[in-house]
């Protein structure tokens, strides 16, 4: 059996792996994409949608800007809008801690190109009467917004297919090796060669990481989600909490998408709500959305994502097999800055560097003494 050999063959279908495979076959590269189930329907499609910049880590803000570029001409660079909306994302408090930590924050960020106002007392409530009396104050950034997951994602895989990519859904690779030329891969019983090879496979980047020493505390989350009934227009920004426990947007239709807290694991690759913590994510909701009470909840859904203990992707170069890339790990976060982590390793492919600061996101920073640390059992 001859093998088909390409300039770059990616590990996952996702936003991350996608937007890499769009980069580089526009480049003229030659791609293979190759996702073990459908592109765009893991985390990248179940996510929230929330797509915003306010909440990061100073570390990921430059990434977080880039992609702010892309969104900003999505429609042209994938072919749909996705829903996507400039609404503002507006970060909540509840108490004068939360307060603090919000003017923390923007203290933390300043100069780092984003925008805060600091809202509080009436100007809060009278610009947002619909906030619950417990809102004591609130962060907004006025062109963060949200899209739709379910369109977005796919979109980017669709687009680069058009591009010239060869995207390969429902293929699992079951090895990878490096043969000193390059990578070999046995994919969906076939024998794949590429000279550079990124790993882009969420919860399954293991299987890189693994296979060139490269063991990572890599581990799985499960978000609790849920939608509301169409409801008459109650908000149009993106609404996050400090500390965490509800977030939500409503869309165009008059839906609400709402989540918080995390569900469990049925088996490695699938996983369900935990009830008990949706409930939960409803009390906390109403509280600062009161509209909310009595409305009725159609659909409760969850989705595996994958985390890094400090909530940082791993995103650049491998430590120990040249040619080996990785865009994993984004935490539950990646929405928004994925089409430009995708962007980031076409320019290692394609320049041998990248403009855009990822220092932070080395897979090095779990070494010790150039060992790496032991993987943790999923969550």
């Amino acid at each position: 059996m001859s093998a088909r050999r390409y300039d770059a063959a990616i590990l996952g279908g996702g936003i991350v792996g996608a937007s890499a495979a769009l980069e580089l076959a526009r480049s003229g590269l030659s791609v293979v994409l190759l996702e073990r189930g459908v592109c765009g329907a893991g985390a990248s499609g179940v996510n929230y949608g929330g797509v915003r910049r306010q909440g990061r880590p100073p570390e990921q803000l430059p990434l977080s800007l880039r992609a702010h570029a892309i969104w900003a001409r999505l429609r042209d660079h994938i072919g749909i809008d996705g829903e996507y909306t400039r609404s503002g994302h507006l970060k909540l408090a509840r108490s004068e801690t939360e307060m603090a930590a919000l003017l923390a924050y923007r203290h933390r960020i300043a100069g780092l190109g984003l925008d805060l106002d600091i809202l509080s007392g009436n100007m809060l409530h009278d610009r947002f009467p619909m906030l619950g009396k417990d809102v004591v104050g609130a962060s907004y950034c006025t062109d963060d917004g949200h899209a739709n997951p379910r369109l977005v994602s796919p979109a980017f895989a669709y687009a680069a297919a058009k591009a010239g990519a060869e995207v390969r859904e429902r293929t699992e690779v079951t090895d990878v090796e490096r043969d000193g030329s390059g990578f070999v891969l046995q994919a969906g019983g076939d024998e794949i060669r590429a000279d550079y090879l990124l790993n882009c496979a969420g919860p399954g980047a293991g299987l890189a990481t693994r296979a060139f020493g490269e063991t990572v505390p890599l581990s799985s989350g499960y978000p609790c989600l849920g939608v509301t009934e169409p409801l008459p227009p109650l908000f149009a920004f993106n609404l996050g909490v400090e500390g965490g426990g509800f977030y939500a947007r409503q869309v165009a239709r008059g839906n609400v998408v709402f989540g918080g807290g995390k569900g469990y694991a049925l088996d490695d690759r699938s996983c369900r709500p935990d009830m008990k913590v949706l409930m939960q994510t409803l009390r906390a909701g109403t509280a600062v959305l009161p509209a909310l009470r009595q409305t009725h909840v159609i659909r409760f859904w969850s989705g595996v994502e994958a985390y890094m203990p400090d909530r940082n992707p791993v995103l650049g170069p491998s430590a120990t097999t040249p040619g080996l890339l990785h865009g994993f790990g984004f935490s539950g976060a990646g929405f928004q800055i994925g089409p430009a982590a995708g962007a980031v390793l076409a320019d290692l492919v394609r320049d041998g560097r990248t403009a855009t600061p990822i220092e932070a996101f080395s897979i090095q920073r779990f070494t010790q003494a150039g060992q790496t640390v032991p993987a943790v059992a999923h969550s």
